[in-house]
């Protein structure tokens, strides 16, 4: 996995690196990876034939296998001046999970952990009483299907759940054997809520692999989930709904996240949405008897009227799910504020105005007397006596654009009605006057940079005596290019690797990105330092890259030669 001099084992939690014994006189050598120890040509999943040092980096995710007692088998070749020489003896390996989640503790209302899977890069959660799924990236999730429009212990007292790691698949086998990206689920696992608190909304902490709360500020790694209790606004008004904003300022007034509306006393972002939460009256009446569905949140808005979308519906830059990361906050100095709002369900009152202008058949805008009051996605009932009903996709001033074409001809002074029966969604408060009186606490965000060594870095190759070597000093010594290799880091989609020919000022001199951990450099003989950091999709705004890990510092050796006669 990190280096070639590791003790030899036959199952991998994810797709290793590869090295032999250097044949002398070798030019290159050819790999193969099979499903069978024949080596067919239908059993190749993957192979190189130009290597020019005895070691590999394979470049897709191996398929999960498991034989008796092997299912996958490597073996290698050199090539020389005479020809290609015998393949190697065939090594075999499985490919499967060490390990399934196990639930982690201290426990807290509202909230899932479980322990981290190695080689996961994701994790599917299973709500059996819900009946649903969802993935996650990290290991951790809310419980807001139990707790939204029912937070009576009835509901959330008792949480049945099961969780199976994800990994990323990258890459395409030669023979096409499929490739599934999940383990086996864990069993079910029985979680308990204590009653829900009541009395004046207050914070608690965030948690990751720490917990920062009041007495401790501290930085995650990753987004943290957040906790807090209580259902009572500074006004003394009573919330069912609750919305977590994260700020960059103190006052808590330029909002860096916007959380989902849930129910529930803990909230944990997800990439994968929402809940679709009622729109009417009569399906707030049905969401009291039963579990929300994940979907699109419809708009809601602040106190002072500013509409609000929150985070978790912005999937527009990322094929992955939505962008609910955060970027690094420069710890400690650096650092971000956050509180929960509570939310209020408004009914709608009927609205009624009139078209200022004639709209045609097959319009998508109409334009009305006066429009306060009417918002995207209010039904509208247009017209008489050819009414027809219509939906608002937006409205800006007194033109309203519709989501499908109208069906007749109206005149100016027919009617527009939007009828009472729905609901909307609004803060109970402004977030600065929250953060004012005291709800509002800090973290840190420094995100993991890449292990690439510990006493000595992950690298592999030709020592300048010819022997197939694992760094074993700082400044290690190769000839030819090294295989490289890091540590898998925590919400990571890929890495980026730079070489440079200094240090300081960093000057890159080529770089490549990978989905796997490792690869073998391009470096020509001289003084090379590398480096890796990850890239996170879910990152909020344009620039996805993580920490990068400290410059390592390598010699590529040019060759030696001796005279033998």
């Amino acid at each position: 996995m990190l280096r070639a001099d590791e003790p030899v084992v036959h199952t991998f939690a994810r797709t290793p690196s590869f090295g032999w014994s250097p044949v002398k006189g070798a030019r290159k050598y050819q790999f193969e990876l099979a499903t069978s120890r024949s080596f067919n040509d239908n059993a190749i999943v993957w192979s190189a034939g130009n290597l020019k040092i005895p070691a590999v980096s394979v470049p897709i995710s191996l398929p999960w296998m498991t034989g008796q007692p092997y299912s996958l088998y490597a073996h290698v070749r050199a090539i020389t001046r005479s020809g290609a020489g015998r393949w190697s003896t065939p090594f075999g390996f499985n490919m499967r999970w060490t390990t399934v989640p196990a639930p982690l503790g201290p426990s807290y209302p509202g909230l899932l952990r479980w322990s981290a899977v190695p080689g996961a890069s994701g994790y599917t959660v299973w709500l059996v009483d819900a009946d649903k799924q969802f993935n996650t990236r990290t290991n951790m999730a809310d419980e807001r299907e139990y707790y939204s429009f029912h937070q009576d212990s009835t509901w959330t007292g008792t949480v049945h759940w099961r969780v199976r790691a994800m990994r990323l698949l990258y890459g395409n086998a030669d023979n096409g054997i499929p490739s599934v990206s999940y383990g086996p689920w864990s069993p079910i696992y029985t979680s308990t809520n204590p009653p829900f608190t009541t009395g004046p909304l207050t914070l608690s902490s965030t948690i990751s692999k720490v917990v920062s709360d009041k007495s401790h500020v501290r930085a995650h790694e990753v987004m943290p989930g957040f906790l807090y209790s209580g259902d009572t606004s500074i006004w003394g008004t009573d919330e069912e709904l609750y919305r977590v904003e994260v700020f960059s300022d103190e006052d808590c007034l330029n909002p860096v996240f916007r959380g989902a509306i849930v129910g529930s006393p803990a909230y944990v972002p997800r990439e994968s949405g929402p809940l679709a939460l009622p729109t009417d009256v009569n399906g707030v009446l049905q969401a009291r008897t039963s579990f929300l569905p994940s979907g699109a949140e419809p708009d809601s808005k602040t106190a002072d009227d500013e509409v609000v979308k929150t985070d978790e519906m912005d999937a527009s830059s990322s094929n992955q799910g939505a962008k609910v990361d955060l970027w690094d906050s420069d710890w400690p100095s650096g650092r971000y504020y956050w509180t929960v709002m509570p939310v209020d369900i408004v009914p709608d009152q009927q609205l009624s105005t009139v078209l200022s202008v004639p709209a045609l058949a097959g319009a998508t805008t109409i334009t009305v007397a006066n429009a306060t009051g009417i918002l995207a996605g209010d039904t509208l009932n247009i017209g008489s006596p050819f009414a027809e009903n219509a939906v608002a996709q937006a409205v800006n001033g007194n033109d309203i654009t519709l989501s499908a074409p109208l069906n007749n001809f109206h005149a100016a002074g027919e009617t527009v009605v939007r009828p009472s029966g729905g609901v909307k969604y609004r803060d109970a408060e402004l977030t600065q006057d929250a953060c004012a009186a005291g709800r509002k606490l800090t973290f840190g965000k420094l995100s993991e940079p890449a292990v690439t060594g510990q006493s000595a870095a992950f690298a592999t190759g030709l020592s300048p005596s010819g022997k197939l070597v694992s760094a074993s000093r700082l400044k290690p010594k190769f000839y030819g290019q090294p295989l490289v290799a890091w540590q898998p880091t925590l919400a990571t989609d890929k890495y980026e690797v730079q070489w440079s020919r200094r240090a300081y000022p960093w000057q890159t001199a080529g770089s490549v990105q990978t989905f796997s951990t490792s690869t073998t450099l391009p470096l020509t003989p001289g003084t090379w330092y590398y480096r890796v950091r990850g890239i996170d999709n879910l990152m909020i705004g344009p620039k996805p890259q993580l920490s990068w890990s400290s410059p390592v510092r390598l010699v590529v050796t040019k060759p030696r030669f001796k005279i033998v006669k």
